[in-house]
């Protein structure tokens, strides 16, 4: 039996170079990321967190970085009521197509119905939205874009 996945794919005006920096950069993640900051030095192997003030949020490791193409992460969220769900697994494929990249956002070996698969459904469409309006307007969403059930969704992505 496979496991749930989640895909969420969109087209965002900007080069490959840039997406890549934004997704691996803690400064510009925390901007649009709603105050969260990836961290790692991005080499395979190595560590990854996402972090707020409050502490890391996800940790996991670097499966597979291909810059400008491909990054894969371990997903293992710290908070209480998850921590008993499997390490699951975040790629990013980034697709240059002329003056615009498909992004493909795919988070799988999940648990079916646990609460990382729950929470990552509504989390991760706000995140790469956010993203894509910093990359093409200079502004991330606002944080008012996190209503109360969006705020708790967002708390693992």
């Amino acid at each position: 039996m496979s496991k749930p996945e989640f895909v969420y794919t969109t087209y965002i005006e900007t080069s490959a170079e840039k997406l890549w920096h934004a997704l691996t950069d803690g400064d510009f993640t925390e901007r649009y990321w709603f105050g969260h900051r990836a961290i790692s030095d991005w080499k395979v192997g190595s560590a990854f967190s996402l972090a707020n003030q409050a502490g890391p949020k996800v940790i996991g490791k670097i499966l597979e970085s291909d810059p400008l193409r491909r990054l894969t992460y371990s997903w293992d969220p710290q908070k209480e009521d998850s921590r008993h769900e499997r390490t699951s697994r975040v790629t990013f494929d980034l697709e240059p197509r002329g003056t615009v990249v498909k992004l493909t956002v795919t988070h799988d070996n999940l648990d079916e119905g646990g609460k990382t698969l729950r929470d990552i459904s509504g989390g991760w469409p706000l995140v790469i939205a956010s993203l894509k309006s910093l990359l093409e307007t200079g502004r991330p969403l606002p944080s008012t874009a996190l209503t109360p059930s969006s705020q708790k969704e967002q708390a693992n992505v």
